[in-house]
């Protein structure tokens, strides 16, 4: 196969399992209720703008790890979140409001705080 066809053939095989995926996360957000539905979506949307705005690799978020999360209809206000990037955890806080259906994100702000130090992640439910 030439380089070319080869890229091409890449991309789509990449594209059709992205999808997929996409497909099967969506099936299984239908399955919980949805006030977790709605923290899972805004902790995915947190990961992908943090890695897509500050280049920082996020590989995990959660909403409740210094403190619960407040809901008020379709909207997410963690003032406790944090994130994990490059092995370290971060404070964070975010607003991210949800479709009714709780299935997509329609709006969010975040703002990343400084680093949680090691010696917390035990108390706070974080690892390495």
């Amino acid at each position: 196969m030439r380089p070319a066809f080869a890229s091409i053939a890449l991309l789509a095989a990449t594209t059709t399992t992205t999808q997929a995926q996409d497909a099967k996360f969506l099936r299984s957000l239908r399955k919980i209720e949805p006030t977790t539905r709605l923290e899972q979506i805004c902790d995915l949307e947190a990961m992908n703008r943090i890695k897509r705005e500050t280049g920082m690799k996020a590989d995990r978020a959660k909403s409740d790890v210094i403190s619960s999360p407040h809901h008020n209809g379709h909207t997410l206000t963690a003032s406790g979140a944090a994130f994990r990037a490059g092995a370290k955890w971060f404070e964070l806080s975010f607003v991210c409001t949800g479709s009714p259906d709780h299935l997509r994100v329609t709006a969010f702000k975040y703002k990343i705080g400084k680093p949680i130090p090691e010696s917390k992640w035990s108390s706070l439910g974080l690892w390495r």
